[in-house]
């Protein structure tokens, strides 16, 4: 949250295998990362990249927790976490090694490594975790999916505890290489709801949260950072690829009213904002159809600008723009902002990061599928 809170970019050269025979040659790439500093060698044999950022985000949020999954805790807590390539640098090491090295076999863990459920799974076993514990898989939505998910079981009685977020790492070639093929990538910056953007830019990493039900964790002296209060989820039914300003019309207005808030109770959204001028359009479009007056009111910034798109784990980690939101008063900027488009009038927090006070704020997330989830989160009281 500090460098989102400082406008600080992450997104640079990739460096990764082949990365001469790509076209997009930057990401929001994690470097430095050392997989031996929290995982033995057994263990870096069985888990691919995003299940290893699962797990180290899942250590950090359930340690700042305080809590200890035993007895019937353990049996009223799951896990429901997002990804929408799951272990893709597995898939992209091994169809290396068959196709291109001409080798007959592989890994016996191989499929263990690349399941989209692996890193739930792991997550589940190292934490004891015996509730409800899956994957959900909606491609650029699918952490705000997971997310929502958690909420309900929790708002339900289902589930006391869940573990929830989302993470990915399609940064190889064969990732790089696919979604090149789409046209949307920008090869320089990621400039969302500038008139200059030129397409979105890949991130990688992950994000993980503790949702647990409001009253035992008071009862308990929890330290909360915000209440998740509304959830809703759309189906556009119409393009596989185009968004639908109806479809994010209706998730968007479904959050805040499941939420039993007024329209103008909402301070700041934290934006899909990908950069590509369909997606831009469409979601300001969306916002200002379902606030009217009240959207001049609202600020509304995309921290791709400074991570890049993780797809699946996205929401999550936006998660944490909204936190930061609600509690610290920071609203995180849309940086890489340079002019000023017709279509996307309004406050989107350019370049720099803004204190406010606000109580509500949403998290929009729109998928390809025309898949659409967005969260409302109140200020802790």
């Amino acid at each position: 949250m500090k460098a989102m809170a400082e406008g600080v970019c992450g997104i640079g050269p990739l460096d990764i295998r082949d990365v001469d025979r790509l076209s997009v040659k930057i990401g929001g790439q994690v470097h430095g990362y050392e997989p031996e500093v929290d995982f033995n060698r057994q263990q870096i044999a069985l888990y691919d990249r995003f299940t290893q950022f699962t797990l180290h985000a899942a250590r950090e949020a359930i340690g700042q927790s305080g809590l200890t999954f035993n007895d019937a805790l353990s049996v009223r807590s799951g896990v429901v976490l997002g990804t929408a390539g799951g272990g893709v640098n597995t898939w992209d090491e091994n169809y290396r090694t068959v196709y291109e090295e001409g080798k007959n076999r592989v890994h016996p863990f191989v499929v263990p490594k690349l399941m989209n459920n692996a890193a739930a799974s792991h997550v589940s076993m190292a934490f004891n975790l015996k509730g409800p514990s899956f994957t959900v898989a909606t491609a650029c939505a699918s952490s705000n999916h997971a997310m929502g998910q958690a909420f309900n079981m929790i708002r339900s009685g289902m589930s006391t505890v869940m573990v929830t977020g989302g993470s990915e790492s399609m940064l190889c070639f064969g990732g790089i290489k696919a979604w090149e093929g789409l046209r949307v990538m920008s090869r320089d910056a990621c400039r969302p709801f500038s008139a200059n953007r030129n397409g979105m830019v890949q991130g990688e990493g992950a994000a993980v949260f503790v949702f647990e039900d409001y009253e035992h964790a008071k009862a308990r002296g929890a330290e909360i950072l915000a209440e998740v209060i509304g959830f809703a989820m759309t189906s556009d039914a119409s393009d596989i690829v185009m968004p639908s300003k109806k479809g994010a019309a209706r998730a968007i207005k479904g959050a805040v009213e499941d939420a039993g808030l007024n329209l103008d109770e909402v301070g700041y959204i934290n934006a899909h904002g990908t950069g590509t001028a369909a997606n831009d359009k469409t979601e300001c479009a969306a916002v200002a159809d379902v606030f009217g007056h009240h959207a001049d009111q609202l600020m509304m910034s995309s921290t791709k600008s400074m991570h890049g798109h993780l797809i699946g784990g996205t929401g999550a980690v936006e998660l944490l723009a909204c936190i930061m939101a609600l509690r610290d008063g920071v609203i995180a900027p849309t940086i890489n902002y340079e002019e000023p488009d017709p279509e996307c009038a309004l406050d989107v927090v350019p370049n720099e990061a803004r204190d406010a006070n606000v109580d509500v704020v949403l998290s929009n997330a729109f998928a390809f599928g025309g898949l659409n989830a967005v969260l409302a989160l109140r200020r802790a009281s």
